[in-house]
């Protein structure tokens, strides 16, 4: 019993030596890179497609990034390109399966391509639960995020319970590079994972 209490002991210190790197990864990625050198949008909703590509007119020299189901990304280049946005400056992902996989498939992109500092953009009753996900997931890599919220229409606030679980899911990633999200009964595992 004592070896194995000292075993979880061992395992949370290294978890929160682990964590604690975050914070630090954060304020070094906004101190060596203060302007976002690009867009994030999260998919689901038509309208943050047109608030991103006017959002994009005042900023055309970043690129675009979408996270959707892949059945919404042709509807969503249109828009984009219906607002002048070249399919040069978009990135247009379909990997995804909820908001917490939005960020973990993209996350070793956006390293990639040295990204330290992005906008993210969903609506508002969205943006506290995407925020925390983005701190962990995405501050894991280095990668600071403004957030840019698209105003609903009374729509309320996701649930604190929802915002844990999914804090609780960017973690699990961070460990296991594993979402959870296979514990979805509505999830449909595709093929090309």
């Amino acid at each position: 019993m004592k070896r194995k209490l000292k075993l979880v002991r061992w395992v949370l210190t290294i978890a929160l030596l682990l964590t604690s790197i975050i914070p630090a990864r954060i304020a070094i990625a906004f101190h060596q890179t203060p302007v976002p050198q690009a867009i994030f949008v999260l998919g689901g909703a038509s309208e943050r497609m047109r608030f991103a590509a006017q959002f994009w007119q005042s900023r055309q020299n970043l690129d675009i990034w979408v996270s959707d189901f892949a059945w919404n990304l042709e509807v969503n280049r249109r828009i984009f390109l219906q607002y002048g946005v070249p399919d040069a400056k978009l990135h247009l992902d379909g990997k995804a399966t909820d908001t917490v996989t939005n960020f973990t498939t993209l996350a070793g992109d956006f390293a990639n391509q040295r990204l330290q500092h992005i906008y993210l953009i969903t609506s508002d009753y969205h943006m506290r639960r995407a925020s925390a996900i983005a701190t962990i997931v995405l501050g894991s890599q280095g990668i600071v995020v403004t957030p840019v919220a698209v105003a609903s229409q009374n729509q309320p606030s996701e649930s604190l319970v929802r915002v844990l679980r999914d804090y609780g899911r960017s973690f699990l990633w961070i460990f296991t590079n594993r979402t959870g999200a296979s514990f979805n009964p509505k999830f449909k595992p595709r093929p090309d994972f």
